[in-house]
């Protein structure tokens, strides 16, 4: 029998505004979350890059002592915050998974909006290597807007050097954070050869979150990666991709009927190796004993459509603890 819950029941509520998690035979008492646990929230669940009218892009909020924490900022992350009744200046930190841009395209409205809004200074950032370099990137993209400024002469400048401290995160790093251990593994969404420039230069990270109330793991993007079992062994929490490559590779090919076979067959390659199938998630699931599953960054069919029930069958067939395939604000 599959087993559908979230780690929230009824609605929470944060800076004034309600929460509803999206549940499915959830636990008639499970009301309320310790607060040394924690509150995970699902701002953006949909796989990139391409948009969604009905999810927003990969981005999470982990609230956790007293600290606003960010985990990826995709595109329309300032406007998921806001749903919440959150300003952008309430954000403490961020966490970023890897560079591709569907889980940093938010960055650059974040950094806006908090020069624009006199935001406290120093946003702290971390994420692996080459995120100096982006946030750098970004900040340089600023400046003909802070030179202008509102066009009130005399008026004072922003600094924009003074609104974003970065920290590069490699494999096995770890981080002190708001009351709790942040662990970092290098996953496999990249597959570069181990002794080239390109492996040496980039990593794609999985991070887990362990507060005093319970531990949470967060893929970002990967393939079937023993370092992610291994860091999310025993954990209370799995938040993890998933994508119906099948899926993905047939509305590909529907929408670029002239894409070259050789460009087709790369792409579906890298879906194959550097994402997870529902198969893939359950074997996580089940390898790491982990407590509870999190579908998020998903692509394939929604809720009302029968295949939707195929994914949590195929992960059922591996992971025989609670699953769900969270939407967009969802609260766990």
């Amino acid at each position: 029998m599959f087993k559908f819950a979230t780690a929230l029941a009824g609605a929470l509520t944060l800076a004034g505004a309600p929460l509803h998690a999206q549940e499915v035979d959830a636990a008639p008492d499970a009301t309320a979350v310790a607060v040394d646990a924690g509150r995970w929230v699902t701002l953006g669940t949909v796989a990139g890059p391409v948009a969604s009218p009905t999810r927003s892009q990969p981005a999470n909020l982990l609230i956790a002592g007293g600290q606003n924490i960010l985990v990826d900022v995709g595109d329309g992350t300032a406007g998921q915050l806001a749903k919440l009744g959150l300003r952008t200046a309430q954000v403490d930190a961020v966490f970023i998974s890897h560079l591709h841009w569907d889980h940093t395209g938010g960055l650059a409205a974040l950094l806006g909006l908090r020069a624009q809004t006199n935001s406290p200074p120093r946003l702290r950032i971390y994420g692996p290597p080459g995120t100096k370099e982006m946030v750098a990137g970004l900040l340089a993209s600023m400046v003909p807007g802070a030179t202008a400024g509102y066009g009130v002469p005399g008026a004072p400048k922003t600094d924009l050097n003074e609104l974003a401290e970065v920290f590069e995160l490699r494999d096995k790093a770890g981080v002190e954070l708001a009351g709790m251990t942040v662990t970092v593994r290098n996953n496999s969404h990249y597959s570069f050869a181990a002794d080239s420039d390109l492996a040496d230069r980039f990593e794609s990270l999985s991070f887990r979150f362990d507060l005093p109330g319970r531990s949470i793991v967060y893929t970002g993007d990967t393939g079937p990666s023993g370092e992610v079992e291994e860091l999310a062994a025993g954990a209370d929490l799995l938040v993890v991709e998933m994508m119906d490559v099948d899926d993905t590779i047939a509305e590909i090919r529907r929408d670029n009927p002239n894409m070259p076979e050789v460009v087709a067959r790369g792409i579906e390659q890298h879906l194959r190796n550097h994402h997870l199938l529902p198969s893939d998630v359950g074997q996580m699931a089940a390898s790491a004993g982990v407590g509870a599953l999190v579908v998020t960054h998903f692509a394939g069919r929604e809720r009302g459509d029968p295949k939707h029930f195929e994914y949590l069958r195929d992960i059922a067939e591996q992971y025989d603890g609670p699953v769900v395939i969270a939407n967009d604000m969802d609260v766990y």
